[in-house]
């Protein structure tokens, strides 16, 4: 039970305390905003009670900002669900948890050649891109190509190493995409931060740019590094030769959408779309019908980024908007077909149209039921639709609630 304060109802919503806390700081929007990562806007949104509670990390730091001692008074009574705040375990989490403790010294065999070792990586990518439980799929797999790409890094010399380190690279990048969304925060970070190195090992360009673009999500999911994201991008993306090579050109673009979606994330709108801009005219120019072999970056993937660049500056009507001009089935991957469905699915929901949400997030679990049920946005749209369903879906909500694992 929230504390009676002088000033403030005891039955007052989370929207009404958060003005309430932050007028008696003496902040305003936008100096709150910036203490925790946002816009102005974001704020404005929860105060007038457009936008929902947010997930625990960012109200904790919302009563850090406002030197509000006890949770309770910043939310009141409104119901906190554990089940939308904690994160489930795919089965195979211990295996390769233990995977990526080890530390392989002792060398046996010969170490597997690297183009025997590119092609292993290139199958488990082809098997996370088109299957609906890529988790699964690949979680077997990465334990043996973790330890032999790591002897082999290290065995091989000249070019064979280098290309191994790539490769090296590449399964960190698996390892990262399988962790996350997981209850193993420090796996994410852990991978991460091995890839980056694995492919500055190699001293590669286009390895570092898919090192830069998982490390931006990193980053930028953990609301930190603004401007060290931004700047990570920024270098290797000068490192590329954007005129010489359609993969370099492919990855040129990346880069820059990453910065995108970084000035997205913090509330800066004209950098955003600055650089969107310039993501998507590099992604025109590629070759009719290119898509990188396993980042996916061509020119759908830039446009279906725009939707979350929308929802990230508060937009959701835009949001729609530019999703009425994209077809997922075009998108040449199921797990980002769910997640672009997802997206749009919390768009509606952010204009009250829980019945489209629904629809979208059951289609999202259709294509990749993996992505859908690892997806920290569908467990917490389902979370709060759980207790009053609309009625034409209630079925439908508790269907997608135990597939979310909220609901037994």
């Amino acid at each position: 039970m929230s504390t009676n304060i002088s000033g403030l109802a005891p039955d007052a919503p989370f929207a009404r305390r958060l003005e309430y806390y932050r007028k008696r700081s003496g902040k305003s929007r936008a100096v709150l905003a910036g203490l925790v990562g946002r816009s102005a806007e974001w704020v404005k949104g929860l105060e007038t009670g457009r936008l929902g509670l947010p997930r625990l990390p960012m109200l904790i730091r919302l009563a850090e900002a406002l030197d509000v001692e006890d949770l309770a008074d910043l939310v009141g009574d409104q119901r906190l669900s554990r089940a939308a705040f904690t994160k489930h375990a795919h089965e195979s989490l211990g295996v390769v948890r233990d995977a990526l403790a080890s530390y392989p010294v002792a060398i046996g065999d010969a170490p597997v050649p690297a183009d025997v070792l590119a092609g292993r990586v290139e199958q488990a990518w082809k098997l996370w891109h088109t299957t609906k439980h890529e988790r699964s799929a690949v979680a077997g797999r990465l334990p043996r190509l973790l330890t032999d790409a790591r002897v082999a890094a290290r065995v091989l010399d000249g070019a064979e190493r280098r290309e191994a380190s790539c490769q090296l690279a590449q399964i960190y990048h698996l390892a990262q995409l399988y962790t996350t969304f997981q209850p193993a925060p420090e796996l994410v970070y852990m991978t991460s931060d091995r890839a980056m190195l694995a492919a500055q090992d190699a001293d590669d360009p286009a390895a570092m740019a898919g090192a830069a673009w998982y490390l931006n999500h990193v980053w930028r999911d953990a609301g930190e590094a603004a401007e060290a994201r931004v700047e990570v991008a920024r270098d290797v993306a000068g490192m590329l030769r954007p005129d010489a090579d359609p993969q370099d050109l492919a990855l040129y673009s990346l880069m820059h959408l990453a910065i995108a979606l970084s000035h997205a994330k913090v509330g800066r709108e004209g950098e955003a779309w600055h650089h969107h801009d310039k993501a998507e005219t590099a992604a025109r120019r590629l070759p009719p019908g290119y898509t990188h072999p396993w980042l996916m970056i061509g020119k759908g993937m830039v446009e279906h980024y725009a939707v979350t660049m929308h929802l990230d500056l508060q937009k959701p009507a835009l949001a729609l908007h530019a999703a009425d001009k994209i077809d997922p089935a075009a998108i040449p991957s199921r797990t980002r077909q769910s997640r672009y469905l997802v997206e749009v699915a919390r768009a509606h929901h952010r204009r009250r149209d829980d019945v489209a949400a629904v629809h979208l997030m059951r289609k999202a679990e259709e294509t990749s039921a993996d992505t859908f049920a690892f997806s920290l946005f569908a467990r917490s749209m389902v979370a709060e639709m759980l207790p009053s369903p609309p009625a034409t879906v209630a079925d439908e909500v508790r269907s997608l609630a135990r597939s979310l694992h909220l609901i037994a």
